[in-house]
């Protein structure tokens, strides 16, 4: 049996992979379908048809300028995903290299790397968010930016951890005693023995970027009108929270079952990621 076969075996009988991955699939269809088509276009006002309770017309009804809640739900997972992918591969891209640096250069290289990581998670995304918007103004790319910045050093230290953890086994030591110098060695060798921590820390920053990105919404310097955001449906809700509650419900079950979805499946795969748990099951 094949590696990729005897993963799929396993993972198929793990319930948390299992149940996350078909949330996060969920959430895939509903941003990829919303490319092509979605019930009525989401920014389209309709003032006569506003607080419309859910019908054949309006699946989920209307919100307090007669946009249908559906479409916007659907448009809305779109910018999600778009803000956790982007955002994530920041992180990714820069922090591995720089933690990989770190651990094949140490000394003050590696003492560099590690303190600029402790003064940039100083900075959460919502403070970096803040202050680029003072800059530059509120929206989605401030948004991407002020998240992938706090991913950076994230990154950086699991991938410097996991890498220094390579550095001192017998086959990285084989390798410099053939005459390989540390840039072939970080490819050939190390890069592919650190995927699997940083496959499961992927998954989980990207429920941390959708939160974040919901955040920012929710208080104004996120995805501006008229692009949905879920985080903006939120803040919009609070001013009908008697009149029509299910318009905070609506985008709150979408950002709960997205980030609960990611979570689950990055602990499914740390599980099956692992050689010791994997050998369990």
């Amino acid at each position: 049996m094949s590696l990729a076969q005897g993963f799929w075996r396993r993972a198929r009988r793990h319930p948390s992979f299992v149940v996350g991955g078909a949330l996060s699939a969920a959430l895939a269809l509903a941003a990829f379908v919303s490319l092509f088509w979605s019930p009525y276009p989401p920014a389209e006002i309709d003032i006569p048809g506003k607080l419309q309770a859910p019908s054949a017309a309006h699946w989920l009804g209307t919100d307090s300028l007669g946009r249908d809640i559906t479409s916007q739900l659907l448009v809305g997972a779109q910018n999600s995903i778009v803000v956790g992918v982007i955002a994530v591969g920041i992180g990714l891209v820069i922090g591995v290299a720089l933690g990989c640096l770190a651990s094949a250069r140490r000394g003050w290289v590696e003492e560099l790397v590690m303190r600029a990581s402790d003064f940039t998670f100083a900075f959460p995304a919502l403070l970096s968010a803040i202050m680029l918007t003072a800059i530059y103004g509120p929206g989605l790319v401030m948004s991407i930016v002020a998240i992938g910045i706090f991913n950076i050093p994230v990154f950086a230290r699991i991938a410097r951890g996991s890498a220094n953890a390579v550095w001192a086994r017998e086959y990285v030591t084989a390798a410099r005693a053939a005459g390989k110098g540390p840039w072939r060695i970080t490819v050939d060798h190390v890069l592919p023995n650190i995927a699997s921590p940083l496959i499961v820390q992927a998954s989980i920053s990207f429920a941390t970027a959708i939160l974040a990105e919901a955040a920012l919404s929710y208080l104004g310097l996120g995805t501006q009108p008229p692009q949905p955001s879920w985080g903006r449906m939120l803040n919009e809700a609070q001013t009908q929270m008697f009149q029509a509650p299910l318009l905070a419900v609506y985008p709150g079950v979408a950002i709960m079952l997205s980030v609960l979805g990611l979570n689950l499946m990055g602990d499914g795969l740390r599980d099956l990621l692992d050689p010791k748990l994997a050998r369990r099951r």
